[in-house]
């Protein structure tokens, strides 16, 4: 609706100076005023129909149109690791929709490495919802004009909606001995770990590292000197969680993996022998969840998309995110017993906030010229 008044109609005035004109005869104003009125009847109700019919006719809103489909199709693109755990889910909440809704709703799915899932999204990848790897790529979304500011508050646990620590995994029988953080830096130890530059779940292992010093009374100094240890002993940096995963146990590369906690897991699920040890100093890593505002609007599905974001916080969708080794953000489903046995407690857990955030991370830690790239760059000498 506009903000500036509207002109009045040529037709509207036209009559205002006819009843003007004809009050000056009261006689011929008398038998004219009954013309008069019928002409402006006819004139306003013409008007009026016109009015209605414009709203009839007024095409709806783009993020409506899905509620007039048959089909409605959604894009997920989301971090490596979570594949296994959406294609438990989906299939349920595409037969819950179909019940409800009589909407068969099909997805493309599209999983990487968060950092390069994020960079695709915003140069053009039309995704509808993004499960990324940590707030900080979800926010770079949010600042490219894509996702409305406040996505957090539109769900509940901030947007959070699967957690993981993170784990070290050795080879069968530990034959580095490899206990704690501090055993990564010893020579002659090779740490298999994927590249914070493309990846959310290096990122969260780089934190854990540095958490490490910091909550056992060391200070950045300390930190710095111990993490650049760690990464001199990596012989490659692989893309992201899954091809780190499958460099260690496939390609038999490394002497000790950092990964999530859920690819333990889910490769144990898949028949591997670990010998994996979930620090008592770790990191909380929490992975966000948001539909696309401006994607959504486009291709008509918001509808659907939220709804899909909804499933994602329910019991049922939680219970597939445990099953595959994500500690529910559910509390009814991460204290039942199966799930609370299933993960090991941590003594002390660093979080986001005790780094300032994701701006000041990414600034202090992860942007070009920043702390990490300095530590390559020493590595190389």
């Amino acid at each position: 609706m506009s903000l500036w008044p509207r002109p009045r109609k040529r037709s509207q005035l036209s009559i205002e100076r006819i009843i003007t004109r004809f009050k000056l005869n009261s006689l011929k104003g008398f038998v004219s005023m009954f013309l008069v009125g019928t002409i402006l009847s006819v004139a306003l109700a013409a008007c009026s129909g016109g009015s209605n019919n414009n709203t009839a006719t007024e095409t709806p809103a783009a993020s409506n149109v899905a509620a007039n489909k048959q089909n409605v199709e959604l894009t997920l693109v989301s971090f490596a690791v979570t594949k296994a755990a959406h294609e438990a889910i989906i299939p349920k909440f595409v037969e819950k929709w179909k019940q409800e809704h009589n909407q068969t709703v099909t997805f493309k799915q599209s999983y990487g490495g968060s950092g390069s899932q994020t960079r695709a999204v915003i140069d053009g990848l039309e995704a509808d919802v993004v499960h990324l790897a940590l707030a900080g790529d979800t926010q770079k979304i949010e600042k490219a004009g894509l996702i409305q500011p406040g996505w957090e508050k539109e769900v509940p646990n901030d947007g959070i909606v699967s957690k993981s620590v993170a784990a070290l995994v050795t080879r069968p029988g530990n034959p580095k001995g490899i206990k704690t953080w501090a055993d990564l830096a010893k020579d002659g130890v090779k740490l298999i770990t994927a590249d914070p530059k493309t990846s959310g779940v290096a990122r969260w292992n780089f934190l854990a590292l540095w958490n490490s010093v910091i909550k056992t009374g060391g200070d950045d100094a300390k930190a710095l000197d111990f993490v650049t240890k760690v990464y001199k002993n990596v012989p490659i940096l692989t893309k992201d969680a899954r091809e780190a995963t499958d460099a260690f146990f496939k390609q038999g590369q490394g002497d000790a993996l950092i990964n999530y906690e859920n690819e333990i897991v889910l490769a144990e699920q898949k028949g591997e022998k670990v010998t994996s040890i979930i620090p008592d100093v770790n990191i909380s890593i929490d992975n966000p969840v948001a539909v696309v505002d401006k994607n959504v609007d486009k291709h008509g599905n918001r509808e659907v998309a939220e709804a899909f974001v909804k499933y994602l916080y329910t019991p049922e969708a939680q219970q597939e995110f445990a099953k595959l080794g994500f500690r529910p953000v559910d509390e009814t489903v991460a204290n039942t017993k199966e799930v609370a046995d299933k993960f090991p407690k941590v003594k002390t857990l660093g979080t986001v906030k005790d780094f300032g955030g994701w701006d000041a991370i990414n600034k202090k830690f992860f942007a070009d010229g920043a702390v990490f790239d300095q530590i390559q760059a020493k590595n190389k000498k």
